[in-house]
């Protein structure tokens, strides 16, 4: 289901691009001269990681849980219905939403290099960037999501989407039974980053508090 797109890749087997490599090197002179904090760059790597990039997809994944007619335009067009809903950096016109069901669980992987939705999602986690998970997402991915812990029914099947530089993929989880009448807030407070790129699955509701 892997797809070619152009990018540019390492001719080695090093884990950094070019880009990567550069970038490191220009930190390293920057925090030797004094012009960055480290520790102040890594709260603002994991603010982007963690927080800031994976809250708006949560927010993007909660109203469509919870109002129909968004969940249609967001699968029919999701960077129509993603940058129409504001607060939120504005995607390109590559953003496509995919949903899954009791039939169908999607896996989101880039296996050429790293192409994630950042304006949704952040910054992409180290294991999405690793060769391991880029190669074997394809060919074992319900070998790879054992390894992050989602056991699927047997007749689910597995649909793996690769992610180019002109297409990047936002995974719609199954809102979790036991959420009728939630608030938009509350429902955001299941979604992970890892189940808006199919590694993982939404929270369920005894694992969060909250009126």
């Amino acid at each position: 289901m892997a797809e070619e797109h152009a990018h540019s890749h390492p001719a080695s087997g090093s884990e950094l691009s070019e880009m990567e490599v550069r970038v490191r090197a220009l930190e390293t002179i920057l925090t030797e001269k004094g012009y960055v904090d480290p520790a102040a760059l890594d709260q603002i790597i994991e603010a982007f990681e963690t927080n800031i990039g994976p809250r708006n997809g949560a927010r993007i994944v909660a109203r469509a849980w919870a109002d129909p007619e968004f969940k249609r335009r967001l699968l029919a067009d999701a960077t129509e219905a993603v940058n129409s809903a504001g607060h939120f950096s504005r995607v390109g016109s590559h953003l496509i939403a995919v949903e899954n069901t009791p039939q169908t669980h999607n896996l989101v992987v880039c296996t050429l290099c790293s192409c994630y939705p950042w304006e949704v999602l952040g910054l992409p986690p180290t294991w999405y960037k690793s060769a391991p998970y880029r190669s074997r997402a394809v060919i074992d991915p319900k070998g790879v999501l054992a390894e992050f812990g989602v056991s699927l029914p047997p007749q689910t099947q597995i649909r793996v989407w690769d992610s180019t530089a002109e297409t990047r993929f936002l995974v719609v989880p199954m809102r979790p039974d036991g959420t009728e009448g939630w608030s938009e807030d509350r429902l955001a407070g299941l979604v992970t980053r890892d189940s808006m790129v199919g590694s993982g699955l939404p929270k369920r509701p005894e694992e969060v508090r909250g009126p």
